[in-house]
């Protein structure tokens, strides 16, 4: 039986002891209740008043008003009256364990662990590291269906698939199963044209001994024709947007009769022309609190400031940018569903902070608050294929971030964090 599966028998196990009366002759394990906050569940739904959320042996076993929901005797109670309740966000596009201060090359299980650990003090309670793993994200991987946890989850793509022939590419593919990943990623781009691009009949390859092997593919693009080829080749998730041209209701079709999610990652952008000049989040507290004086040291070096003014990609992504999030919007307004995510992880793009930052450049492209939100949530488990998070209902692991303002107010209030709890228990501080 999988892990997954021993997960939901626990969930169904603790639900059923609320209802039948046998249960109470075996020792109860400790619940917890809390009460007052607003709460907003993660499925688009209106946020519920003075909310309960009962939380047992890591999962949430009831939610909904105060009114209609008992709290058990001997339960702790956790008052969060005039606060709010978000699920943990979740990253669609991450990468975890390789970078050490703007450095890569440095992965290791404790660069993995490190990692887990800033993403869920900074809310960010699930992530799909997409390249870059091996055996020691397994493992932790592995060992995180557990009531104990608190630290981010991880899923994981393996080495990102970047053969130069079908027969290699089947290769990879099969190594990358064997590793026992949860998805493929491949890269299909040509880097503004200064790199080759993977070939049509490289990256069908790819997919088709993916899916004989049981798994999706996600895949790495730029441009607009890219994206119609792959899906027709059977691509399971866009993992960045298409930023060459606008988007036509010819890719709305091809995205929509799979039910393909789309991913704009829209602070990989950012990233490339952010540091021309200081950023104005290196004076945000909520920036400040995580941050490596070091790596800030070096971003705000004006040498290096000046080779990113003078940078042709850096000009060109930033262009990008723009197109990205009328592309976002036009998407959304279509009817294909999206999952937040960053491409956070390689240098100077700051886990855990990032994300925030994402939020608000979905709402600045026309998403309401709601709906960034619902991006970073439901949506996201449900286009990663994870039933157990994402929302908070009954069932699903308790990971949660409780706020002290109302995101749906200003986005940015997602900043405005008072704790994060995975599966009930609440995440440590540094």
């Amino acid at each position: 039986m999988t892990q997954r599966l021993q997960g939901w028998r626990v969930a169904l196990g603790l639900m059923s002891c609320w209802a039948v009366a046998a249960c109470a002759q075996q020792p109860a394990a400790p619940v917890t209740a809390f009460v007052g906050a607003r709460l907003i569940d993660g499925t688009g739904r209106p946020p519920v008043e003075d909310a309960t959320l009962v939380v047992q042996e890591g999962r949430i076993v009831a939610a909904g008003r105060r009114s209609d929901v008992q709290v058990p005797r001997g339960a702790t109670v956790v008052d969060l009256t005039g606060q709010t309740v978000i699920p943990g966000l979740m990253n669609a596009h991450g990468h975890v364990g390789d970078t050490r201060g703007l450095e890569a090359g440095h992965y290791s299980q404790d660069h993995v662990l490190a990692q887990l650990g800033l993403y869920a003090r900074y809310g960010v309670t699930t992530v799909m590291s997409l390249g870059g793993d091996g055996e020691p994200s397994v493992r932790l991987r592995d060992a995180q269906d557990t009531s104990s946890l608190d630290r981010a989850r991880l899923y994981i793509a393996g080495s990102i698939v970047t053969a130069e022939s079908a027969e290699s590419a089947r290769k990879m593919v099969d190594e990358n199963v064997a590793l026992g990943v949860d998805i493929i990623k491949i890269r299909v781009d040509d880097n503004l044209g200064t790199s080759r691009k993977m070939a049509p009949e490289v990256y069908r390859a790819v997919i088709d001994q993916a899916h004989q092997r049981g798994k999706r593919v996600a895949a790495h693009i730029f441009y607009l024709a890219d994206a119609k080829d792959l899906l027709r080749s059977g691509a399971d998730l866009i993992a960045h947007s298409v930023r060459d041209d606008h988007v036509d209701t010819d890719l709305f079709t091809l995205l929509k009769q799979r039910n393909v999610c789309y991913v704009p990652t829209l602070m990989r952008e950012v990233s490339t022309f952010v540091y021309a000049s200081r950023p104005a989040f290196f004076e945000d507290p909520f920036f400040q609190r995580e941050a490596d004086t070091g790596v800030v040291r070096a971003l705000a070096d004006p040498r290096r400031q000046a080779r990113v003014r003078t940078d042709r990609a850096a000009r060109a992504y930033q262009r990008a940018l723009a197109t990205a999030k009328r592309n976002l919007k036009a998407l959304f307004d279509a009817g294909v569903r999206i999952a937040m995510g960053t491409d956070t992880g390689p240098p100077a793009r700051f886990q855990g902070y990032f994300e925030h930052l994402e939020l608000e450049q979905m709402v600045d492209a026309g998403l309401t608050p709601m709906q960034a939100l619902v991006a970073a949530t439901g949506d996201a488990a449900a286009c990663l294929r994870l039933p157990d998070v994402g929302t908070l209902e009954r069932g699903k692991w308790a990971d949660f971030v409780v706020l002290q303002a109302d995101p749906l107010a200003d986005i940015r209030n997602t900043r405005r964090m008072e704790s994060v709890w995975i599966a009930g228990n609440r995440v440590p501080g540094r």
